[in-house]
């Protein structure tokens, strides 16, 4: 099984910016845990603060792979072209957040993506990508 982990603008900087809503741990660390207590899954990862770079992502890997974690971060809340891309692929996406977006910002409640993805995990920190994973193997 091939999942692919796709992060968006700033999630670069995890464990380095606003730790009190992001934590303290870089997403590399957490991979490694990820691949870990996953063996039998290969578990690829793609990070990027370019719209049109995740687009591509998506479609390089959305009618080969089992299924697809995202975390569009700003993106989100603002790219209809990220919400077509899903909708154009059929591999099973999941859309994850870090931090519970509805107990932040008003613009942070409104989800572009949503809508095209097989569901939404927010709030649990770096286990959010877990729960995705989980979610996708009992898919």
């Amino acid at each position: 099984m091939k999942i692919q982990i796709i992060n968006g603008p700033n999630l670069n900087l995890l464990g380095v910016r606003e730790k009190s809503i992001y934590g303290s741990s870089d997403f590399e660390s957490y991979l490694a845990e990820l691949r870990q207590r996953y063996p039998h899954v290969e578990i690829e990862y793609f990070q990027s603060n370019v719209e049109g770079e995740l687009i591509n992502k998506l479609h390089e890997v959305g009618f080969s792979y089992q299924g697809i974690v995202i975390n569009a971060a700003a993106y989100t809340h603002t790219s209809i072209a990220i919400a077509d891309a899903i909708a154009a692929i059929n591999v099973p996406v999941i859309e994850v957040h870090i931090s519970n977006v509805h107990k932040r910002e008003k613009f942070r409640h409104v989800s572009m993506i949503a809508a095209n993805c097989k569901g939404v995990i927010a709030g649990f920190g770096l286990d959010s990508y877990r729960l995705a994973i989980e979610a996708l193997l009992n898919e």
